[in-house]
């Protein structure tokens, strides 16, 4: 029969067992948590590092846009200027486009990502086994991100150069340009020349485009337009009127041409009006202009002064120069 004494020995030990197997599973469980606040605190710093990587590649695609939104101005300019360059423009914008609809996806693969996160903090439970995934996802997602980065500043080195021959060519048009418009101002001239010589000045050049001229200046339609038109006075005089244009404001624009037009010619126009509104046009106004392919300036001034309209070469058009 176990006595008393023989059961408190017993017990003694069975506590002192029991100690000392409860203090071993206190240390164990003290280092594992030790190690679980040491992982969680490199985790924390690597996002942190992550934020920060993300905060340069925010700003350097801030700079990127001010860079693209530059250069679409430049491009609108010169969409202006390149009328047949408008179709290749336009196969740049659809370019574009699918950039900026590879960017959305980018914002969109961004927002999972963010929902994952979110998905990764309800689901501590799993967390040392789901981490080691989410660092080999991090380090791919990490050279994705440098691969885009040189992607980007070879796309930005390559959109320098293109500007650059953009630029060349725009210079190159220009110089085009102007030489084109010298050989125009000179085929003019030689046309206006030898149309004097002939006598035809007013047939070829002025009545043609002294519509358009008007239009441009009044904005007048041409309800009728007469050229070198004869009328009999009271006294069977007859009068020759180079070019009568009836507008549709109910004016009568008389245009009288002058070869070498000098500052006496502008009185003759006014009359040549005054005697065009006796014999045909009583009741309506007639607006006197003078024509001729250049004009000295002091013609001009002096016809301004007269209230003459003067009506001239512009470039490769005809228009009313004052």
């Amino acid at each position: 029969m176990i006595t008393i004494e023989e059961k408190v020995n017993h017990l003694d030990q069975a506590l002192e067992e029991f100690i000392h197997q409860t203090n071993f599973s206190i240390n164990t469980l003290t280092r594992e948590m030790l190690d679980f606040k040491n992982e969680t605190k490199d985790f924390k710093d690597e996002m942190l590092d992550f934020k920060n990587e993300m905060k340069d590649f925010k700003d350097e695609m801030l700079d990127f846009k001010n860079e693209m939104k530059d250069f679409k101005d430049e491009m609108l300019d010169f969409k202006n200027e390149m009328k047949d360059f408008k179709d290749e423009m336009l196969d740049f914008k659809n370019e574009m486009k699918d950039f900026k609809d590879e960017m959305l996806d980018f914002k969109n693969e961004m927002k999972d990502f963010k929902d994952e996160m979110l998905d990764f903090k309800n689901e501590m439970k799993d967390f040392k086994d789901e981490m080691l995934d989410f660092k080999n996802e991090m380090k791919d997602f990490k050279d994705e991100m440098l691969d885009f980065k040189n992607e980007m500043k070879d796309f930005k080195d390559e959109m320098k150069n293109f500007k650059e021959e953009m630029l060349d060519f725009k210079n190159e048009m220009k110089d085009f340009k102007d030489e084109m418009r010298l050989q125009t101002k000179e085929l003019n001239k030689r046309w206006g020349d030898l149309a004097n010589k002939m006598g035809t000045l007013v047939e070829d050049i002025i009545a043609p485009g002294a519509p358009e001229a008007l239009n441009k200046k009044f904005g007048i339609e041409i309800v009728d337009l007469m050229v070198r038109r004869r009328v009999k006075d009271k006294s069977n005089n007859t009068e020759e009127f180079d070019v009568i244009i009836e507008g549709n404001d109910e004016k009568i624009y008389l245009i009288e041409v002058k070869s070498s037009p000098v500052i006496p010619n502008i009185k003759e126009v006014i009359d040549k009006a005054k005697k065009l509104k006796s014999l045909l046009y009583p009741d309506h106004e007639v607006v006197p202009i003078i024509g001729s392919l250049y004009f000295p300036e002091t013609v001009i001034r002096h016809a301004s002064q007269m209230k003459v309209y003067a009506i001239g070469m512009k470039g490769d058009y005809l228009e009313i120069l004052n």
